[in-house]
């Protein structure tokens, strides 16, 4: 199976697979494959409802899905040897024929970090789309999904499919940020000029950590839903949210998003931070706060270590002072599966306490680990491939 961002038809699709009625959960993520708007979700809808297939023993079906899947964008060789789900089609002779087919398939990214590929045709297509779009504002979602999506790169597809999920939602947040998006052109298309800087902390990283890898990274024009995420085509940087200078109109923007957009010149450290979380993939994940604070926290300390600032630098500064509580509330919820109330949380945001305070809780604990260790590189090989987050934070000491 693979985890997605979860809709209500995506739910019913999961509890019916978890409840191992696989027939009729097939039959729901094959309609949802079927009615998907982007390229990464018909994927991911094709290849859960193969796994269905394939557990419900109707294998011949099970295959002629994961070839759509595969047909649609999926390329992750590892995940597909590995899924249990599958197994049923491993004596079915294009079953070697497609793991040979996807191991052959170019690899995404470099160890060189100087060879990282920064990637900017999207934003190019989006102002295009934007100019055209304008002078046609009833026909908008077509103009953005003609002239913008579907055109677009792999990380294009990934970033609406996880980020933003509709066109018609895409285009209703542009419309509530008239004057703001107006505003931010010149400021999204200054990438190139803060290459050396991101390319600076690429070196770093391969410094202390010699096995890292440098996926392509691409940037795009969201629906200011995400900074900074990853998939396996690389990272994805929303410069909507990294649009921010004097002559930017704020006041079409809730709190928390004016709290979180970022001054262009974070592009490095919000590129690092995502970077590092591209190269967590040693990591035994579990459903804990714990857990979860760690991901983030470590992404903003080894980010930090090798741009020279963390991406929540606003976070440090609310924290100073009030350390002791923080914690306090955190121990309270760090063995269970809460998250929710620590990370990603802008709807718990107020003008007295900021959301995300997970990252900084986890900052602390990476740092106080990575600080008491003699052996530097090996402290972040730690930290990048631990596999019990109770016995990580204990080995730290951290104290508040």
């Amino acid at each position: 199976m693979i985890q997605g961002k979860v809709s209500l038809a995506q739910s019913t699709a999961d509890s019916l697979y978890q409840a191992k009625n696989y027939p009729l959960a097939g039959y729901y993520y094959l309609e949802m494959a079927r009615n998907a708007e982007f390229k990464t979700l018909r994927l991911d809808h094709y290849y859960n409802a193969a796994c269905c297939y394939s557990l419900s023993g109707k294998t011949d079906s099970a295959m002629v899905l994961l070839r759509l899947s595969v047909a649609s964008g999926f390329k992750n060789s590892a995940h597909l040897k590995e899924d249990a789900d599958l197994s049923s089609l491993h004596a079915l002779p294009e079953w070697a024929q497609i793991v040979s087919q996807l191991e052959k398939m170019p690899t995404v990214g470099t160890h060189d970090p100087t060879r990282t590929r920064l990637i900017t045709t999207d934003v190019v297509n989006f102002w295009k789309a934007y100019d055209i779009a304008r002078s046609d504002t009833a026909h908008r979602a077509d103009i953005y999904r003609q002239y913008y999506l579907n055109v677009g790169t792999d990380g294009l597809q990934d970033y609406f499919a996880i980020k933003v999920r509709s066109i018609n939602r895409f285009v209703t947040e542009h419309n509530k940020k008239r004057a703001f998006y107006a505003a931010i052109r010149k400021n999204t298309t200054m990438v190139e000029q803060l290459k050396p800087g991101m390319i600076s902390s690429f070196v770093r990283l391969k410094e202390y950590y010699p096995e890292a890898w440098f996926p392509d990274i691409y940037f795009v024009i969201g629906a200011f839903t995400s900074m900074g995420t990853s998939t396996d085509n690389g990272l994805l940087i929303g410069l909507d949210q990294l649009a921010r200078s004097a002559d930017i109109p704020l006041g079409e923007l809730s709190m928390w998003e004016r709290n979180n957009l970022q001054e262009l010149a974070k592009l490095p450290n919000v590129v690092a931070h995502e970077l590092i979380h591209f190269n967590q993939n040693g990591i035994k994940r579990d459903t804990t706060l714990l857990c979860a604070a760690l991901v983030e926290g470590m992404a903003d300390f080894l980010g930090e270590l090798i741009s020279g600032n963390t991406a929540n630098e606003r976070l440090h500064v609310w924290a100073k002072g009030r350390e002791k509580k923080i914690w306090e509330d955190f121990e309270k919820e760090m063995y269970l599966d809460r998250a929710r109330n620590w990370i990603a949380n802008s709807n718990q945001e107020t003008a007295d306490k900021p959301a995300d305070l997970g990252y900084w809780v986890g900052y602390q604990i990476c740092k106080a680990y990575y600080d008491k260790s003699s052996d530097k590189k090996a402290a972040i090989r730690d930290m990048l491939g631990f596999k019990d987050s109770k016995e990580f934070y204990e080995k730290s000491g951290v104290r508040f």
